[in-house]
């Protein structure tokens, strides 16, 4: 008899509805997003250029699912009406990209079969641009360039000026563009030059994070899909829902709780889903979603938490700015790069962001009469697991 011999689904009827990368036929719990998005998105089916788009929310919050939501209805809508010009949509993670490669991979985006695709290097950007321009004419249509992760962009204010003006700049004369730009950082916009923001003119929509009770909603669907009748115990998916509305509220996390309550009660061979097999594998659930989001930050990022969180393991307490940012050095240095920054806004500026994504917590420390101001950084996280999270990072990165 073999070792697969007598496997079964089981308790499953369709477990892929559970996969980070499953689209649902509709999104729950975000209505009113997908009408904003559906409203900026309207000039399209008359032949008219549309609202610039950004999306602003933590990961897991459903704006990904909602973009493909509603970009794919517009796609449908669009080839039922003569008014409107076809749609080519174009999708690029932005993380650790350059102006440069971004316009190079849109560009080989609309190249014939025919054509090789340009060369990372060999070209000017202003060159990849021109070539851009020439693709988006070939093609025709309405282009609309979703910028995933679009903060992570190294040098944001080039691409997202000369886009949206490629137009009124004589570049473009039959086809259209319009940027969708997703971030998990809501102070992205402040970086911006004042120029690309009266340029950009964008539609702001912000995805919150959800209540327990969306949670449960959103899970009593996947559950009924992914699932046996029956074989999934109502408590179960309350107290993922529960968890997950703890943490960081993210759907992501409470199916990733689910889906491993599911697998631990499989493997059993237990016949249900029980709030037992979900709390014997929170830990290592969570242990993985902070893997994950640690994971999506830039480098430097990862560092400066690292850095932060190793001084608050090692005194009890949090640190100052100027402490985290010596301990960053050092780490960076340690890592391999001979040359990290010495700058006090660089460390205040990556820890601003981790404030916002709810890594680190910030207080003003009263230095007294003409002492300044000077902040305490406190990791809002496991300080054990954080710091062999990133050791696992850099690990994989250097193999």
């Amino acid at each position: 008899m073999g070792i697969f011999d007598g496997a079964t689904d089981g308790i499953y009827r369709d477990k892929d509805v559970l996969d980070e990368d499953y689209q649902p036929d509709q999104v729950l719990e975000r209505e009113d997003e997908i009408a904003d998005y559906r409203d900026a998105l309207l000039d399209v089916l008359f032949g008219r250029t549309p609202d610039n788009i950004f999306l602003y929310g933590k990961a897991g919050v459903g704006k990904t699912a909602v973009t493909n939501f509603v970009l794919g209805e517009l796609q449908a809508e669009v080839e039922t009406r003569d008014t409107a010009d076809p749609i080519h949509i174009s999708r690029v993670n932005c993380d650790s990209e350059t102006t440069y490669s971004v316009i190079r991979e849109l560009a080989n985006g609309l190249l014939p079969a025919t054509h090789s695709p340009y060369a990372a290097k060999g070209y000017s950007t202003s060159d990849l641009f021109d070539e851009l321009y020439t693709q988006m004419e070939r093609v025709g249509g309405t282009h609309l360039i979703v910028l995933d992760e679009v903060d992570h962009l190294t040098d944001p204010d080039a691409l997202l000026y000369q886009l949206p003006r490629a137009r009124a700049n004589g570049y473009l004369n039959d086809a259209r563009v319009g940027i969708i730009g997703i971030s998990n950082n809501y102070t992205f916009r402040n970086t911006l030059s004042s120029k690309v923001k009266s340029t950009l003119m964008e539609t702001e929509i912000s995805f919150s994070t959800y209540d327990a009770d969306e949670l449960v909603s959103i899970l009593e669907h996947r559950a009924d899909l992914a699932f046996q009748p029956g074989v999934c115990e109502d408590s179960a998916i309350t107290l993922c829902a529960a968890y997950a509305a703890k943490d960081d509220a993210s759907a992501r996390q409470a199916i990733d709780l689910l889906r491993a309550a599911a697998d631990a009660a499989w493997k059993a061979d237990d016949p249900t889903i029980t709030d037992a097999h979900v709390k014997d594998v929170r830990d290592d659930v969570d242990r993985g979603q902070l893997h994950d989001k640690i994971s999506d930050q830039t480098t430097n990022a990862q560092r400066v938490l690292e850095a932060a969180a190793r001084l608050q393991n090692k005194h009890g307490e949090p640190a100052r700015t100027r402490e985290i940012q010596e301990s960053y050095q050092q780490l960076a240095r340690s890592y391999g790069d001979p040359d990290p920054s010495t700058s006090l806004k660089f460390a205040q500026r990556h820890l601003d962001d981790l404030e916002m994504l709810g890594f680190v917590i910030k207080s003003e420390e009263n230095r007294g009469k003409g002492g300044g101001r000077s902040y305490i950084w406190e990791v809002d996280m496991d300080l054990e697991t954080v710091i062999d999270v990133r050791e696992d990072i850099e690990q994989t990165n250097a193999a």
